[in-house]
């Protein structure tokens, strides 16, 4: 550019190349007045969990943070949240309680844009939002199998953030449909990338963990590498983040899919390497991905994000007799 600037090359933002001007344009802000507990050093709020990894980036547990003073600095960052959720083939059904329980507990007092991604669009709830919170239905392609619908997801966002999200939204949580909020979740989350401990897998050692064990596949993590075992069905962080792990993970799928292979749980195995070798910034407890089957242990004092039980058979067929086909 004649200007002196240089434009990064998928955002296609203008940076001035004299990083004085950049130091210049920055604008102080200071938060309010607050009243709230001092932190004791020798007082930590959780002993009972890890709350930080080795590489520094927070668990996050109740607990563990102040929602007011997180609040307060993210409206002074005037940003706006994405939310993508698949809703494909009969899917659909779980659209109406994904979208009210959000409405409840999903980035309270925040701009949303909920990005609904399914071949149904006449069937997608009309739900009535909240003030400076956006509905987007985007129409996509369907695929004959579950894990092929699964492993497009990948491919999807990151075609999508290219187009639209980045222009939209600041933060991107990605989420799968057949959920529901049941506590707060907000702003704490919001990081570089994060990733979410599977429930299945809290207490679990590295050789338990479902990876992806053929060194053949792009996917592929030795039994002596790993920290958590991740879940797909939340994950997120900046729009930047987000783009490099879905463009990431749809290359390491095609290249597969090239040898005939298929990684043992589709995208979610390819999301646990990307953790492996891209180290996320924040790490979201088993609260922030629950599921009743496992009961209501000690540790967890919130389920806020909680799966809804189903008959897998039943909503991954053709026909079934009693969900809409």
């Amino acid at each position: 550019m004649g200007d002196g600037s240089a434009t990064l090359p998928w955002v296609g933002v203008a940076w001035p190349r004299n990083k004085t001007d950049l130091l210049d344009g920055l604008r102080e802000t200071e938060l309010p007045r607050m009243v709230y507990p001092k932190p004791e050093l020798f007082k930590p709020p959780r002993t009972d969990v890890l709350t930080v990894t080795p590489w520094l980036a927070p668990i996050i547990w109740e607990g563990t943070f102040n929602l007011d003073i997180l609040n307060e600095q993210f409206r002074q960052r005037n940003a706006t949240v994405g939310l993508t959720v698949f809703a494909i083939k009969k899917y659909v059904v779980f659209l109406q309680t994904f979208l009210e329980t959000a409405e409840t507990y999903f980035m309270v007092g925040h701009r949303v844009k909920y990005y609904i991604f399914t071949d149904r669009p006449e069937d997608v709830p009309n739900i009535n939002v909240k003030a400076g919170r956006e509905i987007i239905v985007l129409k996509v392609q369907n695929y004959p199998r579950w894990q092929e619908i699964s492993m497009r997801r990948m491919e999807t966002i990151s075609h999508y953030i290219q187009q639209r999200f980045v222009h939209e939204v600041d933060f991107l949580v990605c989420v799968d449909s057949d959920m529901r909020f049941n506590d707060h979740v907000g702003v704490e989350i919001l990081t570089e990338l994060f990733g979410t401990i599977h429930p299945a897998f809290y207490a679990s050692g590295r050789r338990s963990f479902t990876y992806e064990r053929r060194p053949e596949s792009e996917a592929f993590i030795p039994r002596d590498v790993g920290d958590f075992y991740y879940m797909g069905s939340i994950f997120g962080g900046t729009v930047s983040g987000v783009y490099k792990l879905t463009k990431k993970c749809h290359e390491a799928i095609m290249a597969d899919k090239k040898k005939n292979l298929e990684a043992v749980w589709q995208e979610e195995s390819h999301l646990n390497r990307y953790f492996v070798c891209h180290k996320p910034t924040k790490v979201l407890s088993p609260e922030y991905m629950w599921d009743n089957y496992y009961g209501s242990p000690q540790f967890l004092r919130k389920k806020r994000f909680l799966a809804v039980p189903k008959n897998h058979v039943a909503i991954r067929s053709k026909r079934s007799s009693h969900l809409k086909s």
